[in-house]
């Protein structure tokens, strides 16, 4: 069973909570973290994204970097301010987007639940991210972003929670620039060993997303271990901060794929390659409406690729699903992308901007081609963790998502 703890958050006054908040780091570029944090010197982003500050041309995994984001840290904890909260307590956050509500516990969990597999995971991570989030929590001596975890339903959880909210006005509700309302409450803590006592219940818990968060704190970890000779195992950096939801409130977008060249194909030529693997019909709707179905943008048009006879059923849950019998049976035989974890020719664009994005970007000639994907579910995500296996890179783009910033994990 995973251990779950109530900790101290640092986190901003309720009038500046939206001022701090901040999108995750790692689904902006620099640019855009830019324009979000101009004239506002209390964003999150001059934290997570402290490179923003700096010329453009300076590495944003340098250590100058990781130094500055501790002194804005320090700033915005005397600007904003910031507090700490002076007991260990839990806390919820609900994310509302449209008719979309959902409210998770936000805690710390065992970073050895995380290495023993307690904690299922569905992705592999990459050493330079990791590298970069281990560098930026050693630096900060903080975890600035929480990990978004999930579970399978317990109703007893549910209305635990439900009753909380009913109990306490919430410390934070606002609605970010993008039209999400984030609201958190402080959990009394007459709830602490409720809770904990109550997530004994849950059968797995699984990382949704922020994989390279929790590598991050298992990273990070290790080498506070090793540079503490009392160490005891009890200390804030034994664990990782995360918001855990129930699955039945999530939903999965689809994480499209661009790629910029043909492979030196001329579009006949990479027309008839696709063909060997797939029908192609030439359609007027840009969203797949069903599994086994790729949308694909070549040329100012749209088609959908369904697996012919040569696309065999696989052996694994992994191998079924559509983002894998892409890579499988175009990405990789028809344009030379091995790996698309490291090849320069594909790039991800998350379902959120939509498809009129894939064909700017094919249109204005920065892509080559495009696909528009139907999205993987929880019970794919689940499926593949409880196996042990890994879905390909980019399979999951969750919404909405929640903000960094808003509750800090001091190590």
């Amino acid at each position: 069973m995973a251990i779950i703890k109530p900790f101290k958050a640092l986190r901003p006054e309720k009038n500046v909570a939206h001022l701090v908040a901040s999108p995750p780091y790692d689904v902006l570029n620099r640019d855009e973290a830019l324009e979000l944090a101009e004239g506002n010197p209390i964003s999150f982003l001059r934290v997570t994204r402290s490179e923003i500050e700096l010329p453009a041309n300076v590495n944003p995994y340098s250590k100058e970097v990781y130094e500055l984001a501790r002194k804005n840290l320090e700033k915005i904890t005397q600007m904003a301010p910031l507090i700490q909260d002076q007991t260990d307590r839990f806390y919820l956050y609900q994310l509302t987007m449209g008719d979309q509500i959902q409210t998770g516990i936000a805690a710390t969990f065992s970073v050895d639940d995380y290495d023993n597999n307690v904690i299922l995971k569905h992705e592999k991570t990459r050493k330079e991210k990791e590298d970069d989030r281990t560098n930026h929590i050693l630096a900060t001596s903080a975890q600035t972003g929480p990990v978004f975890l999930t579970y399978r339903d317990v109703v007893s959880i549910n209305q635990l929670i439900d009753q909380v909210k009913m109990e306490c006005a919430p410390i934070y509700d606002f609605i970010a620039k993008d039209g999400v309302e984030h609201r958190i409450w402080i959990v009394p803590e007459k709830y602490n060993q409720v809770i904990i006592d109550e997530i004994k219940k849950v059968d797995k818990i699984y990382i949704a997303d922020g994989h390279h968060r929790a590598a991050s704190a298992s990273r990070v970890r290790a080498i506070k271990k090793e540079q503490n000779p009392e160490h005891r195992g009890d200390e804030e950096y034994n664990y990782f901060l995360g918001v855990l939801f129930p699955a039945s409130q999530l939903r999965i977008l689809p994480y499209n794929r661009v790629v910029l060249s043909l492979n030196n194909l001329n579009q006949e030529e990479f027309i008839e390659k696709v063909k060997i693997n797939f029908y192609v019909e030439e359609v007027n709707y840009s969203s797949p409406e069903a599994r086994k179905n790729i949308c694909m943008y070549l040329n100012k048009k749209w088609y959908l690729l369904t697996p012919n006879e040569n696309v065999k059923e696989g052996n694994s849950y992994g191998e079924n699903l559509d983002v894998s019998i892409l890579q499988n049976y175009l990405l990789n035989p028809v344009l030379g992308i091995e790996d698309p974890r490291t090849n320069k020719n594909i790039d991800f664009i998350g379902g959120i901007r939509g498809t009129k994005e894939l064909e700017k970007l094919v249109d204005s000639g920065k892509a080559a081609v495009a696909f528009s994907m139907y999205p993987v579910t929880i019970d794919d995500l689940m499926n593949i963790s409880d196996a042990g296996e890994i879905m390909p890179p980019k399979s999951t783009w969750f919404e909405p998502k929640l903000r960094d910033g808003l509750l800090i994990h001091l190590i």
